[in-house]
């Protein structure tokens, strides 16, 4: 078997539902993506960490120094001396510069301190300018700082607050990850980037995810998710984190996605915006009158603050939504809106001005 296999496989499972596997491979058995995991491969797997910051074969666990040195002890090399590193404060901390080819699978992390000061960056094949660029709680769906349980095929948030990505970032010549602490306090991190390193399809999209935020917004009622993607490929999420100022329901509002020279109208317009996270009737339960979070393998509205209200100003909420089995496909350009639209009784719809942050996630070549 072709040893790209197991790689193209792993990189088009969460983005297309076509079939990955050429007329040339054999045939899938059946079971479905995981009878995959018996197809053997000469891909090689890697992994960095602070116990092995290059990835090299054979060279895991050999600090002699580290942030576990003094409870290691006596231990001495091979039991924990490197488990972490610290950043210090206004300084940038190369975390991977990996020589490819081949495809990053698993990306785990533990940071400290405040998380919207802590800038995550991807830089593919030379790049000067990152194609990931996100503080690092929001691209991991947890805009507002405080822990929260995501439990979705892309992203999970696990106790206490440990931070898991699984999007499939395949590279052709080289894969650089870095975080800078622009906060005041130093931060420790522990992590861990689970990679392969074997031959990339040439119709693989490189990952890229942007973070933006307006408060207030730049246009009453209206918020600009993504703009001036430029290039062929396919949007496959959205993080949101919204704080409103208003009481009342504030997810009136449609999202709308412009195609490949879409102008005052889109191709794709949603109908509202507990709609595109897939839920209905303002997240209401209607026994208890409150919000209902939850976590799924595509999308949710995984954190409400303060829990216990509803329909209050001030509230905060994170949602996302994952377009793993429906990818919005683009052959020149995108952008993305979203209404920032409520309702009151009597009234009607009414344009709001919430506090709006957002990471969006896509792949192009």
């Amino acid at each position: 078997m072709k040893s790209s296999l197991l790689l193209r496989l792993v990189c088009f499972s969460l983005i297309t539902t076509a079939s990955v596997v050429r007329a040339a491979d054999p045939p899938d058995t059946p079971g479905g993506l995981l009878a995959n995991l018996c197809r053997t491969s000469k891909a090689l797997s890697r992994s960095i960490s602070p116990e092995n910051f290059t990835g090299e074969k054979g060279k895991g666990g050999m600090a002699t120094q580290g942030t576990g040195q003094q409870a290691a002890r006596e231990l001495g090399q091979g039991w924990k001396v490197s488990p972490s590193v610290v950043i210090k404060a206004g300084t940038t901390f190369m975390l991977a510069d990996i020589q490819g080819p081949g495809c990053i699978n698993h990306i785990w992390m533990t940071p400290t301190g405040n998380w919207r000061h802590s800038i995550l960056r991807f830089f593919w094949d030379g790049q000067t300018n990152a194609s990931v660029e996100s503080p690092v709680g929001d691209f991991f769906a947890c805009g507002w700082g405080k822990y929260c349980q995501i439990s979705s095929l892309a992203v999970c948030v696990n106790p206490g607050s440990a931070f898991n990505c699984y999007w499939p970032m395949p590279f052709r010549r080289e894969a650089r990850i870095t975080m800078e602490n622009t906060d005041d306090k130093d931060m420790l991190l522990y992590y861990q980037i689970d990679y392969t390193l074997a031959k990339v399809p040439k119709d693989a999209g490189y990952f890229h995810a942007r973070f933006r935020s307006e408060t207030p917004l730049q246009t009453k009622g209206l918020y600009t998710i993504l703009d001036g993607v430029q290039g062929h490929g396919q949007y496959v999420g959205t993080y949101l984190a919204i704080k409103v100022h208003d009481s009342g329901w504030w997810g009136e509002g449609e999202i709308k996605f412009y195609l490949d020279g879409d102008t005052k109208f889109p191709t794709i317009c949603g109908t509202g915006t507990e709609d595109y996270f897939c839920g209905s009737y303002d997240f209401e339960s209607q026994e208890t009158h409150k919000y209902v979070t939850f976590s799924t393998s595509y999308t949710g509205l995984a954190q409400v603050i303060p829990p216990d209200e509803i329909y209050q100003p001030e509230q905060c909420f994170g949602l996302y939504r994952w377009h793993i089995t429906d990818p919005i496909r683009f052959q020149k350009d995108l952008k993305v809106t979203i209404q920032a639209l409520g309702w009151k009784s009597g009234v009607g719809y009414e344009r709001l001005d919430p506090d709006i942050a957002s990471v969006a996630y896509w792949y192009q070549n």
